[in-house]
């Protein structure tokens, strides 16, 4: 999937001339890497929001065409508002077709359903990992990688040294790393009828019968009282 998108050279910097491109729909952004010298850039803001929610823009070598020339570059990070739908900031390095380079790509979790855990067994598949730190020079970067879910029973894992990865593409791990990548498990269940047990103490504990309290003497009202008192007299 081929992704271009185009800039502009910014010629003022500082914090207030950011804040001014903002205001004005564009966002602020850099261009680094290779041999050549850091190169500031504007872009514009709704076309980069678009952008950025597309899976591929991160994960791809992009095209940016910066006043007429194109170059092959990365995303490497950007910074949005802390509440507005708005990029604060993008950073872009060129890609140079000799060199490797190192990105984290999504994982794309297939065939669950045909597995004997999710199909057999009454399990559900867990996705651990969403992403995977892979190396491999920029024509071999793939879009993503797929992780076939077919052949997990309950209780077993896909780890990151068990996947397939495309000609070319080496996962980034250390010697002793092997992270669990997906497991198929089986949810906990609570029946209504365990809730409702839960909910209300045991029949033992309830009492069936109420025990009758003495009554006690009505009182006199109070002009018997007062009799009561001349009598004693």
């Amino acid at each position: 999937m081929k992704i271009e998108i185009s800039a502009h050279k910014r010629t003022v910097q500082g914090t207030g001339a950011s804040r001014r491109l903002r205001s004005a729909g564009r966002v602020p952004g850099i261009l680094y890497g290779g041999d050549r010298p850091p190169v500031n850039v504007e872009l514009d803001q709704k076309d980069l929001l678009k952008k950025l929610h597309t899976e591929a823009f991160h994960s791809s070598i992009l095209t940016l065409d910066l006043e007429g020339a194109r170059e092959p570059v990365l995303l490497r990070t950007f910074n949005m508002h802390p509440f507005k739908a708005q990029v604060q900031h993008v950073d872009f390095q060129r890609v140079s077709k000799d060199k490797k380079i190192h990105m984290k790509v999504p994982l794309h979790f297939v065939k669950a359903e045909l597995s004997p855990g999710v199909k057999e067994q009454g399990g559900v598949a867990s996705h651990v990992l969403a992403e995977l730190d892979i190396s491999c020079l920029p024509d071999d970067l793939p879009e993503y990688i797929e992780v076939d879910l077919s052949g997990l029973s309950v209780g077993h894992s896909i780890h990151a040294r068990d996947l397939v990865l495309p000609k070319g593409v080496e996962a980034v791990l250390h010697k002793s790393e092997n992270p669990v990548v997906a497991t198929v498990l089986i949810p906990a269940l609570v029946t209504e009828e365990e809730e409702a047990a839960a909910a209300v103490p045991a029949a033992a504990e309830v009492p069936t019968t109420v025990q009758a309290q003495p009554e006690k003497a009505a009182e006199p009202a109070a002009g018997e009282k007062g009799a009561e008192k001349k009598e004693k007299k």
